[in-house]
């Protein structure tokens, strides 16, 4: 008998989607809701806490902390139905302490199942916003995978076309 080739069937590419408190998150997380279901992906959201720095009073940074840990596992379970409304797929969550460029970077250099980060521009004055101007700039280099760059103003139904 010959020999039988083994195949992945769970091998998906992930779609990481940066969770913050932006309008254009959204748009990020259903353009990427959308390509995951239509190519058989996943979705994994990342959130990022700053860590409380209240170093006299240790238990007031402690407090501050814990309650920006629940409030952001509050505002992931919202966000993991959503995806899942979109993709069909349960999203992965990642939930880091730290600054946010150097916990995205660290998560997709120590999770090699990462495919592609997927971010929205942002539509104010500001600009894109902090991460994706970085990532276009001095940190152009610092991820191992691609990342994808949507406007921030898309509708929904600009959206579905595009997917």
């Amino acid at each position: 008998m010959g020999e039988t080739a083994l195949v992945d069937h769970h091998h998906h590419r992930i779609f990481l989607v940066v969770v913050d408190d932006t309008e254009e998150m959204r748009v990020a997380l259903r353009f990427a809701a959308l390509r995951a279901r239509n190519t058989g992906g996943r979705i994994a959201l990342f959130l990022a806490l700053e860590p409380a720095n209240f170093h006299h009073w240790a238990g007031v940074s402690a407090l501050m902390e814990d309650e920006a840990r629940l409030e952001a596992e509050h505002r992931l379970v919202e966000l993991v139905d959503l995806a899942y409304e979109m993709s069909e797929q349960m999203a992965v969550v990642y939930i880091r302490v730290g600054p946010i460029v150097r916990e995205l970077t660290s998560l997709v250099s120590e999770d090699p199942t990462i495919s592609v980060l997927i971010l929205a521009a942002g539509t104010g004055a500001d600009g894109p916003g902090p991460l994706v101007s970085y990532l276009g700039g001095k940190g152009a280099n610092t991820l191992r995978i691609p990342y994808t760059v949507v406007p921030g103003s898309l509708t929904d139904a600009q959206i579905d076309a595009l997917t």
